[in-house]
């Protein structure tokens, strides 16, 4: 009997890093992960069939949005097909025969150092902007100065020949970070779903109360809404909104209706399976 061949998924970073883990957790064993440089590039990667699957972060409850990923949705002619909770757990990792004493400078992803910001303060180590977390991790070890440290999850120390400092070093036990899960076509799913949708209103007074007034007044629970320039012109607005329900629900399709009636413009990236819970990563 011919094997199944695996999924192809796409992330952003290398070996070990966030969002390769992500994707492991959303698709499981089935999947094969592609490592790229850039956001830009996994996106690419899907769009053009190198990968049936992208898995690219947009939010981390501590950090805030990344809203590059806002604006590659806008950009490229993908559709989100599903959303995973990952629970971010940073340790510091050095060079074999380091100690936590010696480390002076931490390198990083600059989001990952600033959620670690408290305990290099207090330590009294220097935080070095990286390109990516795994990334910095493969850098420490290739150097191996034992002042220098990386801020990655603790399977990089193995990936890497590296020894793990300190575990957990992150302010909060709830980074927890969400990552979406693109694909070229759309899926229809039942049941606990949320929709994204991308909307610019027109150059009307209250234009923006009104387009969303038609969630309050059906009904619709609405979780996020973030707001992005929109670069055609100087203050001109494009908005993200995350909303539960499909648009083939009665009440979302009135609300839906206001919604175009007062933008001029209006996609729909896509409705998938709600994330009922978080990957854990210890």
């Amino acid at each position: 009997m011919e094997k199944t061949r695996p999924l192809l998924v796409a992330f952003q970073g290398e070996r070990g890093a966030y969002s390769e883990q992500a994707a492991l957790a959303y698709f499981g064993s089935q999947a094969d992960t592609l490592a790229y440089p850039g956001l830009d590039r996994v996106f690419e990667s899907v769009e053009c069939s190198a990968s049936e699957y992208g898995v690219v972060p947009i939010e981390n409850f501590y950090a805030g949005t990344i809203v590059q990923t806002f604006d590659l949705l806008d950009r490229h002619r993908l559709f989100i097909v599903g959303e995973c909770m990952h629970r971010v757990v940073h340790a510091l990792l050095g060079p074999k025969g380091s100690t936590l004493s010696d480390v002076k400078r931490a390198f990083s992803h600059p989001q990952a150092l600033g959620q670690c910001e408290t305990f290099l303060r207090e330590h009294g180590i220097e935080a070095v902007p990286a390109f990516d977390t795994a990334g910095a991790a493969r850098e420490v070890s290739q150097r191996g100065i034992a002042s220098e440290a990386a801020i990655a999850h603790a399977t990089c120390a193995k990936i890497y020949g590296l020894r793990v400092l300190r575990r957990s070093i992150q302010a909060t036990r709830r980074n927890i970070t969400r990552f979406l899960v693109l694909g070229r076509e759309p899926v229809r799913p039942t049941g606990n779903v949320k929709t994204s949708l991308l909307f610019e209103t027109r150059h009307l007074p209250s234009a923006l109360y009104k387009a969303l007034g038609g969630f309050a007044t059906n009904g619709v629970n609405l979780t996020k809404i973030e707001s992005r320039p929109s670069r055609r012109k100087p203050m001109d607005y494009r908005f993200y909104l995350d909303f539960e329900g499909s648009p083939e629900d009665k009440a979302i399709k009135n609300a839906l209706r206001e919604l175009r009636f007062f933008s001029k413009r209006v996609r729909i990236f896509g409705t998938y399976l709600k994330s009922t819970g978080c990957s854990a990563n210890v």
